[in-house]
Parts: C-alpha cells; structure tokens; sequence
C-alpha cells in the first residue's frame, strides 16, 4: 500500500511539473455541459518517459513495462483531482476516469524496437514498442464503445443505481469485451443490463502495416528469400485518419492478443503516430567529383557525360541518350516536400525495341528510393475486401501507384493494357486522384461512397510504335513531325506530358551495336567494354540522384523568360497554326524540367542553359504529338552529335548555343510583349 501511495505522489508530482494538471483543468470545461451526460469521460495525457524517470524511476519503469498499471495510477490522481478541485460534478466514481497515456517517445533502445520482419512476434511483453513501415491497408473509420454503464436487475441492490459498474475499452478488447449480456453483478451476483443512452462510442479505424522493404518484391532490386507479414494496427478516435495509403510511418504502439474465438490475433493499439522517411546516402563519388570538375567550363557538359555513361549495362553508349538523361531527370524530380506538396516527371517512351528499353527502363527503376514495376494483370490505384477483424466493413488495399507513393511507378508497355485501364491511367494522370467506390450495401452501411486518394508518383511507360494491331489511327505523314504511337491515343500522350522518341544516332548500325554490345557482355563479363566512358557504378549513380533530389533550386531570371517566352510563343503558334491548345501544365512541365537539369548537374541555381534543355525536350515531345511549329529543331536536339570524344563534346556545346540562340529568336518573333525583355541582338 506504501508502494502505490509513493507512486501516485509521484503521479501528482510529474503532473505538476508538466502542466498535465492544468491541462486537466481545461479539458474538464467542455464536459460541465448540462446536456451531456456520459457514462465515462476521456482524457489523454502526454507522458514524456524520460522525466517520469526523473522524477520516480519506479514510475518510469511501470509507464514503460506495465501500461495497464501506469493507466491505473494516473486514472486515480486524476480522478482525485477533479472530486478535489470540484472539476466535473458528474463524476462520482474512478471509473468513470479513461485515461489514455499518450507516450511522446521510447528510449533508443533495441528492446523497445520493434522490427517488422522479426519472428516469432507473439511471445513477448505487452508494452509500448516502436516500429516503422509502410501503409498498405485501411478501413474506413467505424465506431467502437469507449465505455457503458451497466445496472444491476436486483432493485434492492446498491448497484441498480449509480455508476458502480463501468467497462471501458483496454488495449487488445473486442467489442464483446466491453459490451454484452452475460455480466453478473459483484455484490449480488444478479444480472447486469446496460444503460444504453450512457453508452460513449469513439471512432476506430484500422490499418495494415508492412516492412518498407517489402516493396522489394515489387520492384527492380535483387529478389531475396524473405518473406513479409503485415500488422494490424488500431487507430482510436484522434488518431483516425492520421494515416494515408502508400505512406511511412513511425508508430508507438502498444502490443496486444485480440481474442477472436477460435483464434488469437496478434496487433498493435497505436499510441502515437509520426510520419517517417528512411535516410539514403547523400554524398557524391569521388568519380563523379572529378567529372564535375573537369567539365566545370560548360552548363552542358557533365550532365549530358552522365547520360551518356548511364545504363552501359543494358545499352552501348550513344544509343537512347535522350531517353537515358530523361530518366535521370525523372528520378532527380520525382521527390515528395514538406506541406504535401509533391513533383513529378511522367514519362512516355516511344519505340520499335520494346524488349532492350524495357530492360534500361526497369534498371533505371532501381536507382529510385521507392520504384514499383507494375503488372498488367495487377490492381493499378485501389482494391477492397472485407475486414476481417469484426468490422465488416470495407478494407481498401493499396496498388501498385498507391504503393510507389514518392517514387516511380513502371507501367511497362501500355500495348498491353485494355481500353478500360488505358483511361483510368489517362483520368489519373490528369486528375491525380484514384477513386474508389464503396457499395453501402455490401459493406454494411446505409448510403455508397465514393473515396479519392491523391496519386504522387511518377509514370514510366513504353509503347511499341510498330503495333499494328492496335494503331493509334493516324498516317505518319498527317502532319509533319508527329509520330506513330501504336495503340496510344492522343489524348493520353497528352496526358504524360514528355513523350520521347527512341531514335539511334548510328542509323542502320543500331541493331549491329546492340548484338556486338550483348555478345561482348556474355563473353567478357564483369569486364569494362567501353575504356573510353568513366567507369560509374550503379552505387555511384544512386548516390548522385539522392544528393540531386535533396538539392533545393531557385529560377533565375532568365532561365525564367525563356520558359515564359516559349510557352506564350509555343501556345500562339499552334493554337493558330494546328488549332491546339497549350495547357498551363506545360509551363510546369518546363519549370520540372528546368530545375531537374540543374539537379542533376549540382547546381542550386536554374540558369538559361537549363531552360534551354527543358525547352528541347518540351518541344520535341509536342512535335511528336502535334507536328512541328515555326521553331523547328532537329529530332535530337539534346544530343546531336555523338560524344565518344572531346570534340563531340565541344561540337555538343556549340550546336545547343545555336539552338539558344534559335528559340530567342522564336519567342521575340511570337511572344506578346517578348520585346520587354528580349532584345533583337
């Protein structure tokens, strides 16, 4: 008795120092309502383990190893507290008191770590553990009891008045745990029936959890033998709704057996839930240090080295160079920020070797922090079923764009898809929302619903221009520069907004440079086959995009009237011209490409050159799709010459100062108002 007054002095004490009592104090306000009358009244309180210590060690080591305990000892002082201090007049007994203890952190230590993919999971303690993953389920939110009042039948006895019998939720209770019939009272042993206009009901919800490595499986890394189990989570009340589909989290929470006869289920109660991001490596080779250095003399130069050396693995250098740097792009961009705010670089490849891009696509996926290669006969944005865990309601499971939330989702070639998938990637892609909808019925509510998750991925896809099956149904010569997109329609191409057409700089040698490329690999493996092209390793190139994608870029003034220029310029001639419409999504799929440019070449500031390379790009993905406009670029702008040599390079950097001055001419000539800050010399 000594012993448990001691700790409830140390309750007091840590209350006190903390503000937990006058915290207490407003919390009491709202329920001194006359019209609200309830059978139990909840209050959380913030726990910091680390002054708990300080103040009683004993206390400490209760809230972290005995929660159940610790909920006991804080519910007594703070029901002490309020009959003192005449808080709430309507409570008249201790368990009318819930008492949810809000843990802010857990000691770094291994044995309050919880690793996802460790086994067996059941057997240890019931305390607070952390653990971190990845969202691949949830319900919607659902009511539970947090408490009801229960009297007893026997009118003669003391308890068929009052609140002398109050159950209310515990970690790990069933709803029939806290509600049911068969209750007996423990003065006269008669029957207990509940009050039901005292019952409290909260909101539940309920999450599946899974290791963040899981993803693994659904991307390009390296297949392992490991197999992974989700985890349930119970999210109550405030903490419904804090979770998103697709996203990583750090939970507190609080193991407990959910009995559900026949079986035990093993799941976690959520205490406190913060978002989380694993750290990757940002430092940059000493490879990449030198060529950066060396090609310090040109805005152009490092990047388009390292386009030209990526992927040799796949493809010999000088093949796809265009497509290669637009994927480094890509994965430079794709980055989610701080207010939810998310960017993006869609991608849409146009070729006749499906087979060889798949590859260089799929080995660029690698590179991501997140990447998910998508299955055609797989769930694409959302899929349901029922919960399982009592609720009968819907569980909503991510696919395969949800799960690549903050990365890339790979769609592969869309020859593949049916029309039905074609357009939901197309309303996608324009809306950025999934929706789903909820039959009522089926789900055991009153009314359908209709849910939309917000899609912050990038899309990576391929189509085989060759495909005669299904033709887009327009002649290569419709209009002059467009190109055949096999069973991609129009309206789609728009949609990813950069489509890039897979030429070859050698011409007819491109198939001999694939088979001589491939052959040599099979006999000389593991051996560099291009002495001439810096050695980077894949290592190499993961580190130097997430260092790029850390980097936080501003637009320079001129980098800023080009992209204004061309866009007013570009939507003035073919609105007149071609009778299309240019979107203000092209003004931010230039800026993307913009900063994505300076990223990947380290640099914190946009410059002219890189509107530049965004203005190529931007152009040849609309010629492809509409024909050419009066500023009229050759189909590789961005690589025009081969770039085995110094003098490659140097040709490269004269030819895109021609193309530079070529699009200040065409903005000063079309622009309205370009004369302002244009000059003609």
């Amino acid at each position: 008795m000594a012993d448990i007054l001691s700790l409830r002095e140390s309750v007091l004490v840590y209350l006190d120092r903390s503000g937990g009592l006058q915290k207490l104090v407003d919390d009491c306000l709202p329920f001194n309502d006359p019209q609200q009358i309830e059978a139990v009244y909840r209050f959380c309180i913030s726990v910091n383990p680390s002054d708990v210590i300080e103040v009683d060690p004993v206390l400490g080591d209760c809230v972290l190893h005995e929660p159940l305990r610790a909920t006991a000892l804080f519910q007594s002082v703070c029901f002490l507290a309020i009959k003192t201090l005449s808080l709430v007049e309507k409570i008249h007994t201790e368990s009318q008191v819930n008492i949810i203890l809000k843990l802010t952190h857990l000691p770094p230590f291994p044995e309050y770590t919880l690793d996802l993919c460790s086994f067996p999971r059941g057997h240890g303690a019931m305390r607070p553990v952390v653990m971190e993953g990845l969202v691949i389920a949830m319900t919607r939110v659902t009511k539970y009891t947090q408490g009801a009042r229960f009297l007893c039948v026997n009118d003669d006895c003391p308890c068929s008045t009052g609140f002398h019998h109050i159950r209310v939720h515990a970690p790990g209770a069933t709803e029939s745990a806290t509600v049911r019939n068969d209750f007996s009272c423990m003065i006269c042993s008669s029957p207990l029936k509940e009050d039901v206009k005292f019952r409290v009901l909260g909101d539940k919800q309920l999450v599946e959890l899974i290791h963040f490595k899981a993803l693994n499986a659904l991307s390009a890394h390296q297949q392992n033998a490991l197999r992974y189990q989700s985890v349930t989570l119970f999210l109550r009340d405030e903490l419904c709704n804090s979770m998103r589909i697709g996203r990583l989290y750090r939970v507190l929470g609080i193991p407990a057996h959910v009995h559900q006869w026949p079986n035990i289920t093993w799941s976690v109660e959520a205490n406190s839930i913060q978002p989380w991001e694993p750290e990757y490596p940002h430092k940059i080779s000493a490879n990449f240090q030198e060529l950066l250095k060396a090609t310090a003399g040109s805005p152009w130069r490092f990047s388009a080295i390292v386009a030209h050396c990526f992927g040799l693995d796949i493809a010999p250098p000088g093949l796809y160079s265009t497509l290669k740097l637009c994927l480094l792009l890509s994965l430079v961009q794709t980055r989610a920020e701080a207010k939810d705010t998310f960017h993006s670089l869609d991608l849409l490849s146009v070729t006749t070797d499906t087979l060889v891009l798949d590859r260089l696509i799929t080995y660029s996926l690698s590179l991501a922090c997140r990447g998910v290669r998508h299955q055609a006969s797989g769930e694409m944005f959302a899929s349901m079923s029922r919960d399982e865990h009592g609720a009968g309601t819907a569980n909503i499971h991510a696919g395969s764009a949800l799960l690549a939330t903050g990365g890339i989702c790979m769609l592969g070639d869309l020859s593949y898809y049916k029309k039905d998938k074609l357009d939901a990637i197309q309303s996608v892609l324009e809306s950025r929302t999934a929706s789903v909808f909820i039959p009522g019925k089926k789900y055991g509510e009153d009314a359908d619903q209709q849910l939309s998750f917000p899609v912050q991925c990038s899309f990576w896809a391929l189509t085989d221009s060759t495909d005669g099956s299904r033709r887009s149904g327009r002649a290569d010569s419709a209009v002059l520069g467009t190109a055949e997109m096999g069973p991609i329609p129009i309206q789609l191409a728009d949609a990813f907004g950069l489509v890039i057409q897979c030429r070859d700089n050698v011409g007819e040698q491109a198939l001999l440079a694939q088979t001589v490329h491939t052959l040599q690999q099979a006999v000389q493996s593991g051996k560099p086959l291009y002495p001439s092209c810096v050695e980077l390793s894949t290592r190499d190139y993961q580190e130097l995009v997430a260092h790029a994608q850390s980097l936080q870029v501003e637009l320079s003034p001129g980098a800023e009237k080009i992209i204004h220029g061309y866009y007013m310029a570009n939507r003035r001639v073919r609105s007149q011209s071609h009778g299309v419409k240019m979107s203000v999504a092209s003004v931010k799929l230039l800026i993307s490409l913009a900063e994505a440019h300076c990223k990947l070449c380290l640099r914190t500031r946009v410059l002219e050159e890189d509107a530049v390379i965004a203005v190529l790009l931007c152009e040849n993905s609309v010629t492809l799709k509409h024909g050419t406009s009066a500023l009229v670029i050759p189909p590789d702008a961005v690589f025009p010459c081969d770039l085995g040599d110094v003098d490659g390079l140097h040709r490269r950097d004269t030819t895109l100062d021609d193309l530079h001055q070529r699009i200040l001419r065409f903005i000063y000539a079309y622009a309205p108002g370009a004369d302002t800050y244009i000059t003609e010399e």
